[in-house]
Order: C-alpha cells, then structure tokens, then sequence
C-alpha cells in the first residue's frame, strides 16, 4: 500500500507517518519507484502500537523510541523482560533521591520478602511517591500499603500468566503491556472504588432501615 493508504489504514496523517520515517521510528517501505515505496502489515501494525503507546501510554519520542529499540533488540532473557519495561517507566517518573524515604521503601519491600535487584531504581521512586502521599493523604499505618501490595502480587502474577512461550512475543507482552496496562489498572480501580462505596453505602442503609424497624415497636410499648 502506499504512504496515504497506510494514513487511511492506520487512521494517522500522512504528516506524522513523514516524521515517524524521518525519526527512524517506521521502517522504511520497498521503494517502487524513485519517489514511492510499498507498505504492508508490519508498518501498520507498527505504526498503530507507536500511536498507542503515544496516546494510551503517554509516552514521550524519547521513551516510544526506547521501547521500540528494546523490541528490536536481540533476545532478552525472560527474567530480564520486565526490567527492560520498567527502565521506560522509571525514566517517565524523573525523582530526586531521598535517602531517607528511599531506606523507607527499600524496608518495606524487604519485609515483603520481594526479590528485588540491588539498587533497582524504583525503590527511590517509591519513596518519592509515599513522601508525597503520606505529606498530603492521612494513611497512617502500613495496613493499607500492606494491602495495596498484597493486591499488587496478585497483578504481577496475572502478568506473568498470559506470556507467550515466544520470547520476542513475551518481550511484546511485556513491555508493551506494562506500559498500556498501568492506565487500563488505573481506570479500573476507580470503576472498583464507585461499587465498592455503592456497596457500602447500600449496606449502611439496611441496616439503619433494620434498626429503625426493630425500634418501631419497642418505643411504642
């Protein structure tokens, strides 16, 4: 297909598909002549993740060319997967270390018992995330840091149960899906927040109505 068939295909300007060529982010297509090439499903499929790791992910050129370089790359350990993905998101939250909140979140994970690699560069930003938390938000104690994790080993292992035994499908899953999925677990949790406050609300209601019924009788007596 031609440059303005794959703008159609993909729902993309001609523009942007220009400047996704000019940045090496799409691949070139089969030149037919001096002055056209030839796109096939590769380039669709290609430039429709770049538009949604842009658009859904909030990527910035620089974090999507890291992606796509990292899914371009010779094969990647499985253990090392999730490490590729996470260096994306970590760059998309810049933190000023503080040793202090960051001997917090290393603690914390310690007791959780989690395997974490020396150094790894989200504890400092765990720590930057509970100073600002806990300076603006009355979460006083580690019950609910505690659940928050427990429901967080229940995602990681969610994760890791759809790979594909592919490596550079997996690679895909990954990286691709850590970053994609964060705003899908994001909308979620607030979907969950509105039925579970519906719940409680309705729960609060029976049993005031309750109450009030077996009032009814013992004050007229």
């Amino acid at each position: 297909m031609k440059l303005s068939e794959l703008s159609t295909e993909t729902g993309v300007s001609t523009a942007s598909l220009k400047y996704y060529l000019r940045e090496s982010l799409l691949a070139p297509g089969d030149p037919i002549t001096r002055t056209q090439s030839d796109y096939g499903p590769m380039h669709v499929e290609r430039v429709r993740l770049i538009r949604a790791l842009a658009d859904s992910g909030g990527l910035s050129l620089a974090q999507i060319r890291r992606v796509l370089n990292a899914l371009d790359s010779p094969a990647v350990a499985r253990h090392d997967m999730f490490g590729v993905a996470q260096e994306v998101l970590v760059e998309a939250s810049p933190v000023v270390d503080d040793a202090e909140w960051s001997a917090l979140a290393e603690g914390f994970v310690r007791e959780r018992g989690w395997r974490i690699q020396e150094h790894d560069p989200l504890i400092p930003v765990l720590g930057s995330q509970l100073r600002a938390l806990l300076a603006s938000c009355p979460v006083s104690d580690t019950d609910t840091l505690d659940r928050w994790a427990d429901a967080s080993e229940m995602i990681a292992s969610a994760d890791l149960d759809v790979l594909s035994d592919d490596d550079a499908e997996a690679l895909k899953t990954v990286i691709v899906g850590t970053v994609l999925s964060d705003k899908v677990l994001q909308t979620l949790r607030r979907l969950a927040q509105q039925d579970r406050s519906a719940r409680l609300h309705d729960d609060a209601r029976t049993s005031h109505a309750g109450q009030t019924s077996s009032d009814g009788p013992a004050s007229r007596r």
